[in-house]
């Protein structure tokens, strides 16, 4: 195990292992885990506390387990737990043979409830839920004591063992934990251990009908795997005194929870109830839809583990909530892609160009560059012949004062090709323009004039009989609103960007694509970066706009320089 004893403090969380490590406390081990519950599909302010928690354990030499805390069958799906393994092994972290369900001690915890009963610090309650939350108290005024609190302690054991066996319906009793009705910290005011519950669990199927609640499993089962350092986010800090009372009272191996600020990301919600209701109302197409903060909807739209990762590591831990700009998230994501993506070119709204002077049967490879960024990535060829497609953006009939594409009589420069100047605008009968006709100088070719003559634009281009027809979805984000959850009076989905979807069909692209494989991330030249979706098939190539080439989070901080 690697000793960082000497590691410099750089947050909380690292100056108090630090701390531990220097005092001998778990003996020097430093064993983290990320336990999430599978009732839905992980998102990116999961992917902060992924990267956090494994992380640190590769940071100080040790072991970070995955744990499923799978305490409630009613929410819980192996659909859910197969998209989360997935994800964190996309983001390149491992647990070796450290996975674990909270389901695996269910036993353990009966037995660890059990125990608490026999020291009369836990009973069973058949107080109705409703009368429950009655009985606790408000913040301003304490709880009271049910009337089933001083029951003996072999009653509370028949009771609980009844509960086991089945012969109570759902809400008729539940196990508590006897603490104290008037702590000022609600969790402690004798909190519910464990609840019946009539439905299947995916892993034990109909073997129990009682399930322990989140923070009784969730210490315990920390405590059985010998996790040191329990990190959790920052709305766990009024359950760490229950956390604790918990271990104490049992006796057993404790670790030390730590909280730290939850992610969130500006134009994004993050609570998996309101990502599900985005599924079941149809305001997205799945949980992997590529608009969603989801990390399999990042995966699909292009994103890299190594941009979340670079992110993370960024916006760093701190004690305090904030709002992290999505902009800061975008901008790891073009730093990473431009050093990776290679360099293709696509015509998303195509304009026909008939290059008239240039040979009807002639057809020339150019060579183009695969990644400025990368010299290693080589060269490619691409085919260049009479008709092409540009932009429609490109051409301007009429154009301003700093419009320098092309227009009537202007030249301009083709990419890897030749100079052309456009001679005529053709259009149909209701004045839309359907094509233009161009020539070329055929000493320019490689895109420089012999002559030194400049221009002062660059295309890009597809030759219209090489070019391979696709698809293209244009993704926004999902919001209108900075803040959707901030507004008072209307429901969050009221704020839904109604033009966060744009399809393009078709648009052409080079014939260098025609491989391309679902995944495969590319830079359409002059236009942003894109990925190749699920959807394609071996007849159609779909590409999922990542993001943008115009990088606002740098020209941001220069601002703020």
């Amino acid at each position: 195990m690697t000793n960082n004893d000497t590691k410099p403090a750089t947050d909380f969380i690292r100056s108090t292992i630090n701390a531990h490590n220097q005092s001998g406390r778990f003996g020097g081990r430093v064993h983290t885990r990320f336990p999430p519950e599978p009732n839905g599909y992980l998102h990116i302010g999961h992917a902060f506390s992924i990267c956090l928690n494994f992380g640190i354990a590769e940071e100080y030499g040790g072991l970070c387990n995955l744990r499923f805390d799978d305490t409630n069958p009613a929410k819980e799906e192996q659909e859910y737990i197969d998209a989360i393994i997935e994800d964190v092994r996309w983001l390149g972290f491992d647990w070796d043979d450290r996975l674990y369900f909270a389901s695996d001690y269910f036993e353990q915890l009966y037995d660890y409830a059990v125990t608490l009963i026999k020291d009369g610090k836990a009973y069973v309650d058949q107080l109705s839920p409703d009368e429950i939350r009655e009985y606790r108290g408000t913040l301003t005024e304490p709880g009271k004591n049910s009337p089933y609190r001083d029951r003996p302690i072999e009653e509370n054991l028949a009771l609980f063992e009844k509960m086991r066996n089945g012969e109570f319906g759902e809400g008729e009793a539940v196990l508590r934990t006897k603490i104290d009705m008037a702590s000022p910290n609600i969790n402690m005011r004798d909190p519910v251990m464990y609840r019946v519950l009539h439905t299947p669990h995916p892993r034990t199927g109909d073997a129990w009908c009682i399930y322990p609640m989140y923070d009784f499993a969730h210490g315990q089962s920390d405590s059985i795997e010998r996790v040191t350092h329990s990190l959790c986010s920052l709305e766990y800090a009024d359950h760490r005194p229950l956390y604790d009372w918990y271990l104490d009272a049992l006796g057993i191996f404790h670790p030390q929870q730590i909280e730290f600020a939850r992610l969130n990301l500006t134009y994004t919600v993050m609570s998996k109830r309101k990502l599900r209701r985005l599924v079941e109302e149809g305001h997205v197409s799945g949980w992997d839809d590529p608009r969603m903060p989801t990390i399999s909807g990042h995966r699909r739209r292009g994103y890299t583990p190594e941009a979340i990762r670079n992110f993370c590591a960024d916006v760093g831990v701190s004690r305090s909530n904030g709002v992290v700009e999505i902009e800061m998230l975008e901008y790891h994501l073009r730093q990473h892609l431009n050093k990776t993506s290679p360099r293709v070119m696509a015509v998303l709204n195509p304009l026909r160009v008939v290059i008239e002077n240039y040979p009807d049967d002639l057809t020339e490879n150019m060579e183009a560059v695969n990644n400025p960024e990368d010299e290693a990535a080589g060269t490619r060829k691409v085919p260049f012949s009479k008709v092409l497609y540009i932009e429609r953006d490109d051409f301007m009939e009429d154009p301003p004062k700093k419009f320098y594409r092309l227009a009537p009589g202007r030249e301009v420069r083709l990419r890897y090709a030749y100079f052309i100047t456009c001679t005529d605008v053709i259009k149909d009968d209701d004045g839309n323009i359907i094509e233009l006709r161009c020539t070329y100088d055929p000493e320019t070719r490689g895109g420089t004039a012999p002559d030194g003559r400049r221009v002062k634009a660059t295309l890009h281009w597809v030759s219209a009989e090489h070019a391979l027809k696709a698809e293209a979805r244009l993704y926004d984000r999902l919001f209108t609103k900075p803040n959707p959850e901030d507004d008072s009076e209307q429901d969050f989905t009221a704020f839904i960007n109604p033009d966060s979807l744009e399809v393009r069909d078709p648009i052409y692209v080079e014939p260098s694509l025609a491989d391309a494989q679902p995944g495969d991330r590319y830079q359409f030249e002059r236009i942003g970066y894109f990925a190749v979706d699920p959807d394609s098939t071996g007849d159609k190539l779909v590409f999922n706009r990542t993001v943008g080439l115009r990088d606002s989070w740098a020209k941001l901080q220069k601002q703020k320089k």
